[in-house]
């Protein structure tokens, strides 16, 4: 009789586990938490809820003018969509392991963190903190956390699912 390892994947009692391979995943999620969470800032930005522009990211590169336009929208949301993949690239290969929603609430707010306190004043994407107004603050603070919060999670919910796939599935027994 052959060796189960042998044996043809597609016969019948035997399994083949396919795993989620981490380069393509992240690169996918990056760009959909992107495209979904910087068309909500889009949104929100055009109905006046905030006065950041959804270019702030490359702020420094671009004038504030362009940035206020058409041209300056497209530039802004593929710069979202970048720092997105990037975003999930970091969190897919250093902390897929963390379960539940709050890694991705942690996340999010460090990237809030990092763009709005640390960074974006530091370079010229944003005013100081103290100088944006508060409608700004807390409604980029709120997507920065359910952008994260979409990143963990999924992150969370594809890599967990996984294990508990290959426990209720074992392949093949050995003999």
């Amino acid at each position: 009789m052959p060796h189960p390892k042998d044996s043809d994947p597609k016969a019948a009692g035997v399994q083949t586990i396919v795993r989620t391979k981490k380069l393509p995943f992240a690169l996918n999620l990056g760009f959909f938490a992107g495209a979904i969470w910087g068309g909500v800032r889009w949104l929100f930005y055009y109905f006046g809820f905030t006065d950041v522009v959804p270019g702030f990211l490359v702020e420094p590169f671009f004038l504030h003018d362009f940035l206020a336009g058409t041209g300056g929208f497209l530039v802004g949301y593929a710069s979202f969509i970048v720092m997105s993949i990037v975003a999930a690239l970091l969190y897919t290969y250093t902390a897929y392991k963390l379960k539940g929603p709050w890694p991705g609430v942690a996340f999010g707010v460090v990237w809030f963190v990092a763009v709005y306190l640390v960074i974006g004043p530091m370079v010229g994407m944003l005013l100081p903190l103290g100088r944006l107004d508060w409608d700004s603050i807390w409604l980029d603070g709120s997507i920065f956390v359910l952008w994260g919060v979409f990143i963990g999670y999924t992150v969370n919910y594809e890599f967990t699912d996984e294990e508990r796939r290959s426990s209720e599935n074992p392949v093949a027994p050995t003999h």
